[in-house]
């Protein structure tokens, strides 16, 4: 466990174990996505590639609305532990599993009965359609499994457990990944099998972790309660921002799909679809660096812990700016052959506009790196207020004005030059809140 306050010698090693085993978790979470994106591109085609991206916003919705009960649970259960007795540290996991169970319901009676409309709705036409609402159905009908894997992962981090938190995720994902191959290449599947590979991942994951119930070292448990709305209202306030994160990026998805369609038709949303999924790979790391960094803050609250927050803060952002140099440089030197990975046609217009993107719109990793750091401890201290707004400003109340008049300035160059240009703005708002409202909780 994490003790409530640690000096600040001890306090590195912490950090080390708990982002590291977070950074590697979510790459590998994030990998078999990016397998989805590989094997369909190479198995079935472009147009399959296309309908994957169009499918991405509902994956964001659902997995965002797993990360806000997940992560707002667990920063509670965090934020609380010292006092253990409090009805609040008692009952708050019981709070969590009902809320997810409440979603997951949601989203299953949406796959099963609206996969074509959601499809549809999110710009699928005649030639995508088809790929795209099986893939939706199948996503959408395993939305427990999914729900409660985030919500196991932010609790058994929490839990003092964030090596078995990590095993999950990367033994999950390598199963995906294999599964992918077996069920696109010899068994034929199409995209059927390619969600039904993705939405096997959790049920290992989850397996895993019970590791952490069977051997007795969980100190949260389900208990006999009666839904407080309070308790669930704070629970999601604190994890609202992870929501936002998700939800904006399958807004900004949908946004950006429109646009290019309108430019660049199939061939660039098929391009799109190539950085949106190695996007989520590199965002993933610095998302695991502030899921890691969360239960330290938080149980580091209070004047005592001041010096330990300011430390681990400093530790992310390095961390942050470092893996955004080494990422950025790798995908500026290696842009044409990782786009030729993803273009079964061999289509030179399709690579041209994907490695030319590539070195545009990641320009924006120095900047989200901060923001979603900055969002993530702000929330765990205590500070949702400020946290909601960073991820409300970087989600799309600034990147959607900013894709919509780019993009009649400067045509597709403008849609990729969009991120970068808002993650800089966000970032110069939401430093002043990083440095300067963070040294006490309310």
């Amino acid at each position: 466990m994490i003790d409530t306050v640690q000096t600040q010698k001890s306090i590195f090693p912490t950090f080390l174990k708990y982002v590291s085993a977070n950074v590697l978790g979510m790459i590998g979470f994030s990998c078999y996505i990016l397998a989805d994106t590989f094997f369909i591109a190479r198995g079935i085609g472009s147009d399959a590639l296309a309908a994957l991206n169009l499918t991405l916003p509902a994956y964001s919705l659902m997995n965002g609305t797993g990360l806000m009960i997940g992560m707002g649970g667990a920063a509670r259960y965090s934020l609380s532990f010292t006092h253990p007795d409090s009805r609040t540290h008692r009952t708050v996991f019981t709070h969590a599993l009902l809320l997810a169970g409440i979603a997951a319901l949601f989203f299953s009676l949406s796959g099963a009965f609206g996969a074509e409309m959601i499809s549809s709705a999110l710009g699928a036409d005649s030639e995508t359609i088809g790929y795209a609402s099986d893939y939706i159905r199948i996503l959408l009908l395993f939305a427990p499994l999914f729900l409660g894997n985030n919500l196991l992962l932010c609790f058994v981090r929490n839990d003092g457990a964030p090596r078995i938190s990590m095993t999950g995720m990367l033994v999950g994902s390598l199963a995906n990944i294999v599964l992918d191959y077996i069920f696109i290449y010899p068994l034929d599947m199409g995209m059927a099998g390619a969600a039904i590979a993705t939405a096997t991942a959790p049920v290992i994951s989850m397996l895993i972790m019970s590791t952490h119930f069977i051997k007795k070292n969980n100190q949260f448990h389900l208990t006999k309660i009666r839904l407080s709305f309070k308790q669930a209202a704070d629970i999601c306030s604190l994890g609202v921002s992870s929501l936002v994160l998700e939800l904006s990026s399958g807004i900004v998805i949908i946004v950006f799909n429109y646009l290019i369609l309108k430019l660049n038709g199939n061939t660039g949303i098929a391009a799109y679809g190539i950085l949106a999924n190695i996007a989520l790979v590199l965002t993933s790391v610095f998302t695991g660096i502030a899921q890691g960094i969360q239960p330290i803050v938080s149980r580091n609250s209070g004047t005592d812990g001041k010096k330990n927050r300011n430390s681990v803060r400093k530790y992310a952002l390095i961390t942050s700016l470092l893996l955004a140099l080494i990422s950025y440089l790798t995908i500026s030197f290696f842009s044409v052959p990782i786009a030729d990975a993803f273009n079964k046609d061999h289509d030179p217009v399709l690579t041209a506009i994907a490695s030319t993107g590539m070195r545009i719109y990641f320009i924006s990793l120095f900047f989200s790196g901060i923001n979603i750091i900055s969002s993530a401890f702000l929330s765990s201290c205590d500070k949702p207020k400020e946290a909601f707004l960073i991820s409300v400003l970087r989600g799309f109340a600034l990147i959607i004005p900013a894709a919509w008049i780019l993009s009649a300035l400067l045509g597709l160059t403008g849609i990729w030059l969009c991120l970068p240009v808002t993650e800089a703005v966000v970032c110069l708002l939401s430093l002043p809140f990083l440095f300067r409202k963070t040294s006490d909780r309310r």
